[in-house]
């Protein structure tokens, strides 16, 4: 039978154990978020080195996100029993083995068998990510840490294409995953000799595969439809298919769960307002972020822009997410959630707003820098706010739904954004095309900032971490 390994005594009696702690979490939910963005680059040269259709091709990136945003939750419930060390660490193990598969597959289902094993790792790694940190770090450091946290997770995500582009330039594909072996490794020792044991543990009186099954079947429809609607159509009918079972599957697990006796979710929990409100605004934070990752570099291309170039302009906002991501951690412990969380989105919001009405190259630039430092202090605030409304015993289930939104988020923004972009541009041109997409974005911060803002006034959201 598995168990946590403890902590060398060394480590866990110094001052700075929580700190390792964190830099080994970072490591993870970077290379978790990096791997789901880094393989988009790739699929044109994939498809050419395996003799495969673009539409065939694309499985590679969608069989990723459906495991991984089907499977989050249901491991971070069996974190909570079984410990988050214990899923964390060999789940670096499992994501770097799927990786070294993927490096060596020769036919395109291996491949995709390989990405499906990479994804049980990443769902490992994400369901205790953001748990191990709210339950290792000290309360007056909560928000920097999670800032963070949240700083490497959406670095590794928004930086995925561009990291991509080179690794491809210099190896090919293979090396986008290969790369992966070290990386592991390394965050696999470091996991094991520094992540300390789970403190809390809510025992598993009963198992609730039904609930799981649902769950990841209601998931897979949703991101399936999104999918398939870019290239169908979204009323085309084999889409609306897939819509329609996702969402009877949907409505079973919720039936299933307020009769089960060993839940996967106590939806219970789900009715705290501070929880419920923070996963919704953490959905749109990422369909903000990566609607705008998606428009623009088609808007730039338009206009005959070089790669490199929009690269570099592209870079802006992760570089100033990175920046305003442990900023706002440390604004965090002194304020609280609410202001940060209802600021930030207004910020983001004005960031969407500049590119609408001023896409030239500086106006994008600022806007950009707006989106970057707006999103960047309401992630690690947000994501304090959930886990600080997670109730004992239940932070691996709460992490793993934060980061199925996120999943789910992150699709809607590509699926929206495109959705949008496709029929403004093709009546109007490219110009118009951005400007209405990113007046829709700001419109969902804006709209999303203030519900935050209201529900901070009757008490329910954005609890302080003093």
């Amino acid at each position: 039978m598995l168990t946590e390994p403890r902590r060398p005594a060394v480590v866990r009696e110094s001052p700075r154990a929580h700190w390792y702690a964190v830099a080994t979490v970072c490591i993870g939910a970077f290379m978790g978020q990096l791997d789901a963005s880094i393989v988009t680059l790739a699929l044109p040269r994939l498809g050419s080195d395996l003799n495969a259709g673009a539409g065939a091709v694309e499985w590679v990136a969608l069989a990723y996100l459906l495991v991984l945003v089907a499977m989050v939750v249901a491991v971070g419930r069996i974190a909570d029993a079984a410990g988050r060390k214990l899923l964390y660490v060999y789940g670096f193990g499992v994501f770097t083995a799927g990786s070294v598969i993927c490096g060596f597959a020769q036919t395109l289902p291996m491949l995709i068998a390989a990405r499906m094993i990479q994804a049980v790792g990443a769902a490992m790694l994400q369901a205790n990510s953001v748990a191990l940190i709210a339950e290792t770090v000290p309360r007056p450091l909560l928000g920097r840490a999670i800032g963070v946290q949240g700083s490497a997770q959406a670095l590794g995500l928004a930086l995925g294409p561009a990291i991509g582009g080179v690794l491809l330039s210099l190896g090919g594909w293979r090396l986008i995953f290969l790369v992966n072996l070290p990386a592991g490794t390394i965050g696999l020792v470091l996991g094991w000799l520094l992540l300390p044991r789970s403190r809390s543990r809510r025992p598993i009186e009963g198992s609730d595969w039904p609930g799981a099954v649902l769950l990841a079947l209601a998931a897979a429809g949703a991101l399936l439809y999104l999918s398939l609607g870019t290239r169908t159509g979204y009323s085309a009918a084999e889409a609306l298919a897939v819509l329609a079972g996702g969402s009877l599957a949907a409505v079973g697990f919720v039936l299933r769960e307020r009769s089960a006796k060993a839940a996967l979710i106590d939806l219970s929990i789900l009715r705290r307002p501070a929880l419920a409100m923070g996963l919704g605004g953490g959905l749109v934070s990422y369909l903000v972020l990566f609607g705008t990752l998606y428009v623009v570099p088609y808007y730039l291309s338009a206009g005959h822009v070089p790669a490199g170039s929009i690269g570099l302009r592209l870079a802006v906002l992760p570089v100033a997410l990175g920046i305003a991501a442990p900023i706002g951690g440390r604004l965090l412990d002194r304020f609280g959630a609410s202001p940060l969380t209802v600021g930030g989105l207004a910020l983001a919001a004005a960031g969407s707003f500049e590119i609408a009405l001023r896409h030239g190259t500086l106006g994008l630039l600022v806007g950009l820098a707006l989106l970057g430092l707006g999103l960047g202090t309401f992630i690690p605030a947000n994501n304090a706010t959930i886990m600080l409304a997670s109730p004992p015993g239940h932070a691996g289930v709460v992490s793993g739904i934060l980061n199925m939104t996120r999943g789910i988020g992150t699709a809607l923004g590509v699926a929206v954004a495109g959705a949008v972009y496709a029929a403004a541009a093709t009546s109007s041109g490219a110009a118009h095309g951005v400007s209405i997409t990113l007046a829709v974005l700001g419109v969902l911060a804006l709209a999303t900032s203030q519900a935050l803002r209201l529900g901070s006034r009757s008490g329910g959201v954005g609890p302080s971490t003093s």
